[in-house]
């Protein structure tokens, strides 16, 4: 069989079928947006489609270095698999001007997408970037000393654990993220120890949870 053609959209396989749709759409965005601009995020939860899932970027650049870097990736302890998508998908044939709509897809697919830019961006500021409550002002200090426990902010509203857990796992000593239910945009990654922290800080200080969205990191005050 002929190899498919380097395009804007990346197929994923062997992914973790016991997570909501929602939640793996969430998650794949959160992991996939530090390559580039993403339009859409495609997940089915028919017993056919579990699994798999394509991820769509703007540009063709983008979705190569995707595949390159995350080809293996331990996506819940399952090596993803990852190749260019067979066929144009329906964000992509927008932007060139050759989409041609089926009702019913076209429907599913843009309230898909709606759903995936409300819940990944968050719709008010940090609490703690301006005079936000003193909890969360307090979570974390400038002059805290090195410690094994991160404090996050900056994330958006909808940011998971499951969605942190995907970018904190890859660093040795990773043990929790801890997520705060009265304050959403913050979190804390608690670590074996001081060095794995700062580890993990150096590699994803201000890493893009959203196109315009950095992760803020800091130690944790304690």
């Amino acid at each position: 069989m002929a190899d498919i053609p380097p395009n804007q959209t990346i197929y994923v396989q062997n992914l973790y079928e016991k997570l909501p749709k929602e939640e793996l759409r969430k998650a794949l965005y959160a992991m996939f947006s530090q390559f580039g601009k993403i339009l859409d995020v495609v997940a089915l939860k028919t017993l056919r489609m579990r699994g798999q899932a394509w991820v769509v970027f703007a540009d063709v650049a983008a979705a190569t270095h995707a595949k390159n870097s995350m080809q293996g990736f331990p996506f819940f302890e399952k090596p993803i698999r990852i190749q260019f998508a067979r066929s144009k998908s329906d964000a992509v044939a927008k932007l060139d001007g050759s989409y041609k709509p089926d009702k019913e897809r076209s429907r599913k697919s843009a309230a898909a997408r709606e759903t995936l830019i409300k819940r990944s961006e968050g719709k008010r500021a940090p609490a703690a970037a301006a005079g936000g409550p003193a909890a969360a002002a307090g979570a974390a200090d400038g002059s805290a000393p090195p410690n094994k426990i991160l404090f996050a902010q900056n994330l958006p509203e909808a940011s998971t654990s499951q969605m942190l857990t995907l970018l904190f796992n890859q660093y040795p000593g990773f043990l929790e993220v801890r997520m705060v239910e009265a304050r959403p945009g913050i979190a804390f990654i608690e670590f074996d120890a001081e060095l794995s922290a700062t580890t993990a800080m150096s590699g994803l200080q201000n890493f893009k949870i959203t196109p315009d969205r950095a992760m803020l990191l800091s130690y944790a005050k304690q």
